[in-house]
């Protein structure tokens, strides 16, 4: 199951001291929401690396994925085997270790599963790098990613077929982590005694990003703004309550709770906060506005500061010129930065909150 979600930057509309007309994102009171695809996996059972239960599903939806969410139930009310129990009864600790163990057990298994075929390669002259990137090309990993695990794991100079079970499961638990980054979400963090099990989260994993969301203050936020009862955005770390007088005394103390215990506490309900760390942090997207028109900042409609493009880090002018459309590429001159306006050449790397216009042999885009 599938839906938009949306990661929110600040618009740049503000600084240029014009009105925008987004067209595929909006933009309310100052920041742009940009839609993002929210992917629902499928629950794993233990050796769902080896195709038992929903195990080739998942780990086929995972593998189009950019980066991935853990939701644990900081609350311990999930057991082992994923069902609802006694509050404080599960191990968010070991739910979250359970589920990395069979991503790393995927990954290993392409590679032990490939040594022949690699080994091979490398006796044909091919690039070690390049005969492992072949495999999992289609999980979304690349070369660099394959290259910085060697470096790493401080396996680059070891002959591979040398590669002992260690070695490999070394190598497939460092290619995951980094083809794959991984956010942890803390979910029911208002429940008593889940704090504990936060603290003890961050503790076991400081090497990854737990952040702690109450799912349900979130909603109880978004459906009183909905009926008009609160002003509040999505991610704010605040609401203003408009309708008092239309509130019973059980909506009264739901989000003064909210209020005091979840943002008094942690600043915010954090869901829409994890969207945002997840793209703009572990996938390190920056957010791009090309136009067409570098006087007025629009598009050959007319519209201003239509589109907002999110590319990763490092990516060119060219780069920008091959998300937009492939035939930018053909006779691509250079950009233009519109803030400072600045000749850019084409293998310059975007910033976020770049307002370029690309210019091409005869024309500007």
């Amino acid at each position: 199951m599938s839906g938009i979600a949306h990661a929110i930057t600040l618009c740049v509309h503000p600084e240029f001291k014009i009105q925008d007309n987004p067209n595929n994102s909006k933009c309310l009171d100052g920041w742009r929401y940009i839609p993002i695809e929210l992917i629902d996996l499928p629950g794993l059972i233990k050796d769902a690396w080896k195709g038992k239960g929903l195990g080739n599903q998942f780990l086929s939806i995972a593998a189009q994925s950019d980066a991935l969410l853990h939701v644990v139930d900081a609350s311990g009310g999930i057991d082992s085997t994923g069902k609802i129990t006694e509050i404080g009864i599960g191990d968010p600790i070991s739910d979250f270790a359970d589920i990395e163990e069979e991503l790393i057990m995927w990954y290993h298994k392409i590679l032990e599963g490939n040594r022949e075929k690699v080994s091979k390669l490398i006796r044909t002259g091919t690039d070690i790098s390049d005969a492992i990137t072949d495999l999992y090309r289609g999980i979304g990993v690349n070369k660099n990613h394959v290259k910085e695990t060697f470096l790493i794991t401080g396996l680059e100079e070891r002959d591979f077929d040398n590669f002992d079970m260690v070695d490999s499961k070394k190598f497939a638990s460092h290619l995951r982590k980094i083809s794959k980054p991984t956010l942890i979400v803390a979910n029911k963090v208002d429940v008593e005694g889940a704090d504990k099990n936060f603290a003890r989260l961050r503790e076991r994993y400081n090497d990854s990003i737990v952040i702690p969301v109450s799912g349900d203050s979130e909603f109880s936020l978004r459906r009183a703004e909905q009926k008009g009862l609160i002003k509040y955005s999505s991610g704010s770390e605040q609401f203003e309550i408009i309708k008092s007088e239309d509130l019973n005394e059980k909506q009264i103390n739901a989000l003064n709770f909210i209020k005091k215990g979840i943002m008094g506490e942690y600043m915010r309900t954090g869901v829409q906060f994890a969207i945002n760390v997840a793209v703009f942090k572990l996938l390190k997207m920056n957010s791009i506005y090309p136009v067409a028109d570098e006087t007025n900042l629009t598009d050959k409609k007319g519209r201003v500061l239509p589109d907002l493009i999110l590319l990763k880090e490092g990516a060119t002018i060219s780069d920008l010129a091959k998300e937009i459309h492939t035939d930018l590429t053909k006779g691509l001159l250079y950009g233009k930065d519109l803030r400072y306006n600045l000749r850019l050449p084409v293998d310059y790397q975007l910033r976020d909150r770049d307002v370029v216009s690309l210019v091409s042999a005869g024309k500007n885009n």
